[in-house]
């Protein structure tokens, strides 16, 4: 296929309220980069764009939030990852549009993973919007924002200039939605019709907007991927200051204005240093959410908002998630029925393999007894509760499980972040589908079948398509789930008995096995 790219006098110019921009034209796209949204002094609140002369050059992605740690290559075909230069002036954004028009299309908003410390707009090669734009007829739309400490370091005990510091990253998404809402016309969106979705902590993202009355009235539907964690990713409500403190003891500086000017690899080495004693102790660390007036803290515990009960809702997570990454490898091939049981005997324990693995076949009779070291439970158990209390309030609540095996080394449990490329149409983008175990079109099938599924979510609020069975919305007391695999089915309340279970019974041997996959990458 020969592409088509022009830009400079051939692409069009569209006005923003902040002035005007120029990305460049591929193909039948017109594509737009590192568009800033807002800016912002260090741990305040975003403040709105100054206007500037002359048009703006949106040809190439824009800086993207630095990292407590460097960002280092590693599985990088089961994740592919781009690499891209930082700043803490990283409030931009990246537009897919097929027309620069009135086409009013639906907005679909990416909120990138890395729970709420790392990741970009552009770090994984699956985020590119341009097949979902083109083969949608949509506007896609993904969001760079400030992350660690910059964007999750509650200073609000030393004024209120520093009010939601605790949740500065959340307020630059805000921002960011605040533009889309007010801009996207301009680029043939529908402001009114934007779907707002993320995986992992992006997915987390979702469920925090959902619990900050600012977002109010900037999305009309949500999505969250393998992002309902419960507590995990959640500051509790203990003082920020010993952090604040060790900090700038460890910076030599006296005071929250004196850090706003020390340079980010200080920073971040200060933090590194006071930040594991303060946590063994049990003391805030930041880098996550904090609960306050303007976030209103994990809905499970402390109930939902009302006021967007009425935003219909899609959730999954993946069949494997972080337990296929166990250092501990195993083949089912070619093991033997007795030789999975040893193993599974060896990591749980004959009593919980007992326990467990009757209700691991009954729930999942397709797959091998080995494949229960794979079932993932820290995702999935805080879903179940997330869920029904969500479908109390709105019967447009849907539920998802990805469980399509991978084809790499003859057959692999479906792993965290697998499923982006078949949601967004990046299948070409990506290797690991592609191996000779699986059947030719397998995987391209059940890609065809998401993606419409997140089509027809993102026009109509219901993720109901031709190319999936009868698929109910969750109601009280009925969690009705979509396993999405070679044979799509629904399932109510079918793993409801199993993954608790699992959770009580697997966690020791869960996180033994994350410790060997750490030591691991170490040598």
């Amino acid at each position: 296929m020969k592409h088509v790219f022009s830009r400079e006098k051939t692409a069009p110019v569209v006005s923003t309220r902040q002035g005007k921009v120029r990305g460049y034209c591929y193909d039948d796209l017109v594509i737009f980069k590192g568009v800033p949204y807002a800016q912002a002094k260090r741990f305040h609140a975003p403040q709105p764009v100054a206007p500037w002369e002359g048009i703006f050059d949106a040809g190439s992605y824009g800086m993207v939030c630095p990292l407590l740690e460097k960002d280092k290559p590693n599985g990088e075909v089961l994740i592919p990852h781009r690499y891209w230069p930082t700043d803490e002036n990283c409030q931009n954004l990246n537009i897919w549009t097929p027309g620069v028009d009135d086409g009013k299309r639906p907005v679909l908003v990416w909120l990138h993973g890395g729970g709420f410390s790392a990741g970009s707009s552009i770090e994984q090669v699956a985020y590119d919007g341009a097949n979902m734009a083109r083969l949608g007829n949509v506007v896609v739309v993904s969001v760079n924002h400030r992350l660690n400490i910059l964007g999750y370091f509650d200073l609000s005990e030393y004024g209120g200039e520093y009010a939601n510091s605790g949740n500065a990253g959340g307020d630059d998404i805000i921002a960011a939605l605040s533009w889309v809402h007010d801009n996207i016309a301009a680029f043939g969106g529908d402001p009114e019709c934007v779907t707002v979705f993320g995986q992992s902590g992006g997915g987390a993202k979702v469920t925090t907007l959902l619990q900050s009355p600012a977002a109010d009235g900037l999305y009309a539907r949500g999505m969250v991927m393998s992002g309902v964690v419960g507590k995990m990713l959640v500051s509790e409500e203990t003082s920020a200051k010993p952090l604040a403190e060790a900090m700038m003891r460890e910076l030599g500086v006296k005071t929250v204005r004196e850090m706003e000017t020390v340079d980010y690899f200080f920073l971040a080495r200060a933090y590194r240093k006071v930040s594991p004693e303060l946590q063994r102790q049990g003391k805030y660390v930041g880098c996550a959410p904090r609960k306050n007036d303007y976030y209103y803290g994990d809905p499970v515990e402390y109930g939902f908002r009302k006021d967007p009960s009425h935003i219909p809702l899609l959730v999954g997570s993946v069949f494997g998630e972080f337990t296929s990454f166990k250092a501990a490898a195993y083949d089912r091939n070619v093991m033997t029925e007795e030789e999975q049981m040893q193993a599974l005997e060896e990591t749980l324990g004959k009593e919980s393999v007992g326990k467990l693995l009757p209700l691991f076949r009954s729930t999942y009779p397709r797959r091998a007894p080995i494949d229960l070291l794979r079932l993932d439970f820290l995702f999935r158990a805080p879903e179940h509760p997330y869920l029904a209390a969500r479908a109390k309030l709105n019967r447009s609540t849907w539920s998802y499980l990805f469980d399509m095996d991978q084809p790499v080394d003859g057959g692999s449990t479906p792993w965290h972040c697998c499923d982006i490329p078949y949601f967004f149409h990046n299948l070409d983008l990506v290797e690991y589908p592609h191996g000779e175990t699986q059947p030719e079109n397998l995987a391209q099938t059940l890609e065809h079948a998401m993606f419409e599924s997140l089509m027809a979510f993102a026009r109509t609020g219901n993720p109901q398509v031709p190319q999936l069975p009868q698929w109910p919305a969750c109601e009280d007391g009925k969690e009705y789930t979509m396993i999405l695999d070679d044979d799509p089915r629904v399932g109510e309340n079918f793993d409801h008995e199993l993954v608790p279970l699992a959770g009580e019974l697997m966690m020791d041997a869960f996180q033994k096995a994350m410790e060997k996959d750490r030591e691991a990458l170490q040598h």
